[in-house]
């Protein structure tokens, strides 16, 4: 198992998890809503340059170290940089953080009412530069548009098939079968999503456990059961597109579900404001996602 320090920050830590692991796709986005355009970058490196210089501003802001934020999911190539001059796991898990990391390459196209990851061939590789970098666990992503009993069962089993292959270099997985909180068949998604969950950690042995990363049920504290299982180490809940209003009011409706938030977390941060502005903002943010998650 993982440092034992780690685990037990992320086990009993009362706070939450920054989701701060925009990859290619979603990191126009990010900046955007940063305040920095697309003529702003030539390249995917520059691109890379400034998602992480606003990522270091995040993780080294006093507000990020008041040991509200007990987790961060990080993109590789953050995990790789450095921030306040040391590197980035090492940076977060001297401010109390612990450091996971990312490691799905994207979406497939919608089969059977799922979007299942695509083919992760560094896997291995991944992780144990993870490891060796001080990393806890790592986070992977897929995506539940339609209440269709074959696609769900298909990208649960998906996810801890990869969830054992990370096991085994000593990370602990997030587990994360997203729910499209745009479906017109969310609360019949979850309740099937629910059962599959419950059937592939009864099947992991007795030194396996995960986290899990889910959508907020439409059934306020349908998940409760699964913070009990012994195979699971924390339940988390992404924002899944909800404002940081809407989001910590949902969280605050489940019981024991702490938040793993992105877009709740950001959506205020502007590139222009100056440093005391923008701590005050991200204090304000975690502070709002705190309450939300220790409710």
């Amino acid at each position: 198992m993982a440092n034992s320090e780690m685990l037990s920050k992320i086990e009993k830590g009362q706070g939450f998890i920054a989701a701060l692991d925009q990859s290619g796709g979603s990191t126009p986005k990010a900046l955007a809503g940063y305040g920095i355009g697309a003529d702003s970058f030539a390249n995917d490196d520059e691109m890379f340059t400034l998602i992480h210089k606003m990522r270091s501003r995040i993780i080294t802001a006093p507000s990020f170290g008041n040991g509200k934020v007990i987790g961060a999911i990080l993109f590789e190539k953050t995990m790789n940089g450095d921030a306040g001059g040391k590197p980035v796991p090492e940076a977060l898990w001297d401010r109390g953080v612990v450091p996971f990391l990312k490691v799905d390459k994207g979406l497939e196209d919608e089969v059977d009412g799922v979007q299942l990851m695509k083919p992760i061939p560094d896997l291995d590789e991944q992780c144990k530069k993870a490891a060796a970098k001080g990393v806890f666990g790592t986070k992977m992503r897929s995506v539940i548009n339609k209440a269709n009993a074959t696609g769900i069962a298909k990208i649960v089993e998906q996810q801890f098939a990869f969830g054992k292959q990370i096991l085994g270099h000593g990370l602990v997985p997030i587990i994360e079968p997203e729910v499209n909180i745009k479906s017109d068949e969310r609360a019949a998604c979850d309740t099937i999503l629910l059962g599959e969950l419950n059937r592939q950690l009864d099947a992991l042995a007795d030194d396996q456990r995960v986290m899990l990363k889910l959508s907020i049920p439409v059934e306020a504290n349908l998940y409760r059961a699964l913070i009990d299982h012994p195979r699971v180490i924390r339940l988390v809940a992404l924002s899944g597109g909800y404002s940081t209003e809407d989001a910590c009011a949902e969280l605050a409706k489940n019981e024991g579900m702490i938040a793993s938030f992105s877009r709740g977390l950001l959506q205020d941060l502007r590139v222009s404001q100056s440093d005391e502005e923008f701590d005050a903002v991200l204090g304000g943010a975690i502070d709002q996602i705190y309450r939300a998650s220790i409710a």
